[in-house]
């Protein structure tokens, strides 16, 4: 409805339809292809992407998410230098060459390299000369029984003479024939001149083994995305993040399309060329439309359908989530950009139907909150275990960002607090969700879920599951038929 003098349209959001089973040649649901497109050129193993929320996603969740096929969005409600930290760990935790390791000089004190150890979550540091050449090598297990902090790296490290190397440019086949023959974990790959030129250990083979289907970019490393602002040093951040690896970029705003989004998307485009840029948030044909007009390689789809959002109540605005993904589909569809649903995935047939609708994939806050892997310590209540969650709008983010923006550090000074307190207006709450175990049970439910949905249709593909859908309408009753009924739950 524009104004007054129309009939509004009807919205609505995944409890509002069913998806109408078809023919299907699929026997099992293990011969169903779900991968898809997070951007223009970053594909996943499967359509799930964790939220860019504090206490969602930092370096454990986007490791996980990348080795089960998804990628990761790590948050920006942290100083540059912090979020560039997440990143980096997620590129150092395995690849096929470690092109960087970690290295120290031979005066260098043990009591640093456990600092360095415990900050990296590494397990051990390549001991080089001022000329790279290497000297020897500390592991954890070098320096658990080693009492003194101050004593010196040359005097605790494997020499250069007991290590096992290989030349840089070794093939893979080799150096995993070297590791086993020789017993060790790491193999430094050194240049003609003795020099180091990287890594490869045990760990991150037995690791490609363990996680066939993981997001990795061109240099076998796991794939890792992150979000940026539109105000302040937003663009320095951007340049540090992609020096530190980072494969995309998500332009995160509430409000997609508004000047802001529009044109820090251009910006970033013009400033880093080919780099992927993800924006959003919109709900709209229109808003799809004109980010991607604006160079856009992924738009994120949701205003207010969070479950620990609160914009519609607070503002008056938004758009039911199965609507919305429908309408900024019919802008996307021939651009080849992918749109990620962002909010109201509580089930694993929410997944599909976001998918069957336009999405290629989902975007999933709350229900990954809840693990292992989420930032944050485990609380216990009453007997049961919780994690904290909250919405990025709402008032502790709020705060907390208006508060890194004017101080470039975060909460200190009581009498600034209340100030930011009183400019901010929250458009989110803040809970305790219940401690749900690892993320790849959760994600195994959403995909086992999405699987199935795919068989009922007969679609071997996601693709093929969008051309496929067919929606149905129902009413509460329809759905309240879709739930357990007329029995009492033992679980």
């Amino acid at each position: 409805m524009k104004g007054s003098d129309t009939v509004p349209r009807v919205g609505l959001t995944f409890d509002d339809i069913l998806l109408v089973p078809k023919y299907s040649a699929i026997r099992s649901r293990k011969d169903v292809d779900t991968r898809a497109l997070f951007s223009r050129s970053i594909s996943l193993g499967v359509p799930i992407v964790s939220a860019n929320m504090d206490t969602v996603t930092e370096s454990g969740m986007a490791i996980a998410m990348a080795r089960l096929g998804g990628i990761g969005v790590v948050h920006r409600f942290l100083t540059t230098a912090e979020q560039v930290s997440e990143v980096a760990k997620v590129k150092r935790s395995e690849g096929v060459v470690i092109e960087d390791p970690m290295t120290m000089l031979p005066d260098a004190t043990v009591g640093e390299a456990w600092d360095l150890i415990a900050e990296r979550e590494i397990g051990g540091i390549l001991i080089v000369g001022t000329d790279r050449k290497v000297l020897g090598l500390v592991t954890r297990r070098d320096l658990t029984l080693e009492d003194s902090p101050g004593r010196k790296l040359k005097e605790v490290m494997t020499p250069r003479r007991r290590l096992v190397t290989a030349p840089r440019g070794v093939s893979m086949e080799r150096a995993k024939r070297i590791l086993h023959e020789n017993k060790v974990e790491k193999l430094p790959l050194l240049d003609k001149k003795g020099r180091l030129a990287g890594l490869i250990t045990s760990k991150d083979i037995m690791k490609r083994r363990q996680f066939p289907s993981a997001t990795k970019d061109n240099k076998g490393r796991l794939g890792v995305a992150a979000a940026i602002g539109v105000k302040g040093d937003y663009m320095e951040r951007a340049k540090a993040l992609l020096e530190a690896g980072a494969d995309a970029l998500v332009v995160d705003i509430a409000h997609g399309h508004s000047a802001h989004g529009v044109e820090t998307v251009r910006k970033v485009k013009k400033e880093f060329g080919s780099v992927e840029v993800v924006a959003g948030n919109v709900a709209t044909s229109a808003g799809a439309r004109d980010l991607i007009r604006a160079g856009a390689d992924g738009v994120k789809v949701g205003v207010g359908s969070g479950s620990i959002c609160v914009t519609r109540v607070v503002t008056g605005f938004g758009v039911p989530q199965l609507t919305a993904i429908v309408d900024s589909y019919l802008a996307a569809k021939d651009s080849a950009v992918p749109l990620i649903g962002d909010g109201w995935i509580r089930t694993p047939g929410d997944v599909t139907k976001a998918i069957a609708a336009g999405a290629s994939t989902v975007m999933v806050g709350s229900l990954l909150a809840g693990t292992e892997e989420s930032p944050g310590p485990t609380i216990l209540r009453e007997g049961a275990r919780f994690k904290l969650t909250r919405g990025m709008a709402s008032l502790g983010a709020t705060v907390g960002r208006r508060m890194r923006e004017r101080t470039g550090v975060g909460p200190g000074d009581d009498e600034l607090v209340e100030e930011a307190a009183a400019e901010s207006v929250p458009e989110g709450v803040e809970g305790l969700i219940p401690f749900k175990g690892r993320v790849d049970e959760v994600v195994r439910q959403l995909v086992g879920g999405l699987r199935s949905g795919m068989s009922y249709c007969g679609a071997r593909d996601t693709d093929e599951l969008r051309g496929k859908a067919e929606f149905l309408r129902i009413t509460p009753a329809g759905y309240k038929e879709s739930l357990p009924h007329d029995i009492r739950s033992v679980v």
